[in-house]
């Protein structure tokens, strides 16, 4: 996304896990023209979450867990304000 001086929202699902962490599915970098979406196969095994009524399967997904930092610093560099 093309960036100036601009605020971003970003949203994001995730599920409660192993000793009650979250585990990202999926974020969503949004700015008033545009938005942009990542979806994240899981961590580890995990039983198959999602249904026809959310939307979210982690069947969809396609991006490696261990790219989730990098993923969300990269697509939010050169906003000035996030908005979550």
């Amino acid at each position: 996304m093309a960036v100036g001086s601009r605020g971003a929202v970003i949203d994001y699902e995730f599920l409660r896990a192993r000793q009650n962490e979250k585990v990202v599915m999926e974020f969503c970098v949004a700015i008033a023209i545009a938005s942009e979406m990542f979806r994240f196969k899981p961590p580890y095994k995990m039983a198959d979450h999602g249904s026809i009524e959310n939307g979210i399967n982690w069947m969809d997904c396609h991006i490696e867990y261990k790219e989730l930092h990098t993923v969300l610093n990269e697509s939010v560099a050169g906003f000035d304000h996030l908005y979550a």
